[in-house]
């Protein structure tokens, strides 16, 4: 055979680099994807089918009762907007929204702060195991009952037999009144629930504060600037996201604020820690007055919403998405 032909037999045989590679699919991956895509719709429905259940049917059915009055024991007669001229001449209740919003703001700035300042400590000053350690030191208060958290601390904070008091008393201090003044009760309230959710902010803000570019903090620490510079100008804008989302929770939280109050203090002494919901919760199930208990909690979300969203009005200059 001449090298010309071996040449021309070459040049016609096709090259297995030159010819393109088909996608071969396996034989199940069609039936795999549909069943991944069928069980993602399922949670996805069953997820919505718990929120429409528990969340939108309640909304509604409270929202159409506010225009009633009803007393579980006779059938609902319509009221119009009489409940809603009601709470706009309700004294007590208009007092209970005014000390929801003054409690709410003050747990809110408590629980930012404080959680900022410890997820800034240990994440300056502990390794991964010590912030592990304290992620779960701190987290595990928000996963005791409310409800068994405001007995124990009734107890604690008792002013005649509470443990406080009584070692007060041994290193020769006065009681203090920490459930039977108005301020008192409002401060000891406002301390209690810091303490139980706080947790919650600090996981995130360690999170957040571990998420951020090294190389950044490394320029900042070349170009001379301190810890606190550091902290208020590099730090804090770039975690600004977990902050809103942070206050958005806790503010949400706060403003439906009742167990501590209605275990502890019964709304007392006089109305200093009655909260909206528990002039909700008075009015419905105590004085069998549904029709108006429900245009109390409708105000109540709406007033929540236009928090929530002048929260996020502000998050616009605030609020630095990286």
């Amino acid at each position: 055979m001449s090298v010309s032909a071996s040449t021309a037999r070459a040049q016609r045989a096709p090259s297995r680099e030159a010819t393109p590679r088909r996608s071969v699919r396996r034989p199940g991956a069609r039936l795999t994807a549909r069943r991944e895509a069928l069980f993602g719709y399922a949670m996805i429905a069953l997820a919505m089918t718990f929120v429409t259940v528990f969340t939108f049917i309640p909304i509604v059915a409270s929202l159409g009762l506010s225009f009633f009055d009803w007393d579980v024991i006779s059938p609902p007669k319509w009221a119009g907007l009489a409940n809603y001229e009601r709470f706009f001449n309700d004294g007590p209740v208009l007092q209970s929204f005014g000390v929801t919003i003054v409690m709410a703001l003050a747990i809110v700035v408590l629980q930012l702060s404080l959680g900022l300042f410890l997820a800034v400590l240990v994440n300056q000053r502990t390794s991964n195991f010590g912030r592990t350690f304290f992620r779960t030191a701190f987290y595990l208060p928000l996963l005791a009952s409310t409800a068994a958290v405001a007995i124990f601390m009734g107890y604690l904070f008792d002013y005649k037999f509470g443990a406080i008091n009584y070692y007060l008393g041994l290193l020769g201090g006065a009681g203090v009144p920490w459930l039977t003044s108005s301020f008192g009760a409002q401060v000891t309230i406002v301390l209690i629930v810091v303490w139980q959710q706080v947790g919650f902010t600090f996981v995130l803000f360690v999170a957040a504060l571990m998420s951020v570019p090294t190389d950044v903090l490394e320029a900042s620490s070349i170009d001379g600037a301190g810890p606190l510079r550091t902290l208020f100008r590099i730090k804090v804008p770039l975690i600004s996201p977990t902050i809103l989302f942070a206050a958005v929770i806790a503010l949400i939280n706060a403003m439906q604020l009742f167990d501590q109050p209605y275990i502890m203090t019964k709304g007392g002494p006089g109305s200093a820690t009655t909260t909206a919901v528990i002039s909700m919760y008075r009015t419905g199930f105590q004085n069998l007055e549904f029709g108006y208990s429900s245009a109390i909690s409708i105000v109540l979300l709406l007033l929540i919403l236009a928090i929530t969203g002048a929260q996020f009005l502000a998050s616009r200059k605030l609020v630095f998405y990286q």
